[in-house]
């Protein structure tokens, strides 16, 4: 059992870790590509980090399946 509690540990922080550097990575692109296209306000700072965040929910939900489609 503790084995199994170990595993499943270290699947969230990898998660978390992933959750974090994609978050930072699409903010920092975000500012960048707002400063190149020169838009009055933040659109990419904005609109990537919440791509990111349903891309990660997306594959939460498909990691977490117990059913397996054949």
């Amino acid at each position: 059992m503790k084995n199994n509690d170990n595993k499943l540990l270290w699947q969230y922080a990898g998660f978390a870790t992933q959750l974090i550097f994609a978050l930072a990575l699409s903010v920092f692109v975000g500012l960048k590509l707002d400063k190149w296209i020169a838009l009055s306000f933040p659109l990419a700072v904005w609109v990537l980090p919440l791509l990111v965040i349903i891309a990660l929910i997306i594959k939460a939900i498909k990691d977490t399946n117990t059913t397996k489609n054949k």
